[in-house]
């Protein structure tokens, strides 16, 4: 048991490493914020990667069949809100929130926006069902799914563990930025994200309007 915990402490942490919307968020909020509004921010995309590694352990098959039948669905849709997500970070002001007396700019918004990137963005998922299967993790019979709780767990632990120390290194440097230089941070990290949704919607309408394929 203790080996399958220690693969899903590290599931946790590649999980979260790659660099995507979700990271890019999170970089910003903390930039702008500070370390506990990038934590929390970071904490949503726990809760993310921790509900794929539950469909992933336990509906695997059901939960690639949707997405294989609604693909071009979700990416049109996911990169839509992708895309508007990116457009409020890049119109964000991050004065007016350094300028408040409470520094910490801890908002349940954030949270509730890296959970709705997270779960916008089909690749998330894909890579959580790459990792459990690269690890080789999964109730080893019916009725023993019960085994894998700790394992879940451990998954969450990871991504909780890697958030907070990019978080927290992040907050270092954040003491030497200057406030010029965070308003510009936030214009590119939300022009990125905005760049991501829209590949993302454009290869949902590529599918659609040049493979024909349809819109379900």
């Amino acid at each position: 048991m203790f080996p399958d915990i220690l693969k899903g402490f590290i599931i946790g942490i590649c999980a979260s490493a790659p660099i995507g919307p979700i990271a890019i968020l999170v970089i910003q909020k903390t930039l702008s914020k500070g370390h506990k509004a990038g934590f929390v921010t970071g904490m949503g995309a726990c809760i993310v990667d921790t509900t794929f590694s539950v469909i992933a352990l336990f509906a695997l098959a059901i939960a690639q069949a949707f997405i294989d039948e609604h693909k071009e669905l979700i990416l049109v849709a996911g990169g839509m809100l992708v895309a508007v997500i990116g457009w409020f970070m890049m119109r964000s002001d991050p004065f007016r929130k350094l300028r408040k007396e409470d520094s910490t700019g801890i908002s349940v918004k954030d949270f509730l926006q890296a959970i709705a990137m997270g779960f916008s963005n089909p690749g998330a998922i894909l890579v959580i069902f790459g990792l459990f299967a690269f690890f080789g993790i999964g109730p080893e019979s019916p009725g023993e799914e019960w085994s894998v709780l700790p394992v879940i767990a451990a998954v969450f632990a990871g991504a909780t563990a890697y958030w907070f120390c990019i978080t927290a290194v992040l907050e270092h440097f954040r003491k030497r930025i200057r406030l010029g230089s965070i308003l510009w941070i936030n214009r590119i990290t939300g022009i990125t994200v905005i760049l991501i949704g829209l590949a993302l919607l454009g290869e949902g309408l590529y599918r659609v309007v040049f493979l024909g394929i349809p819109l379900n």
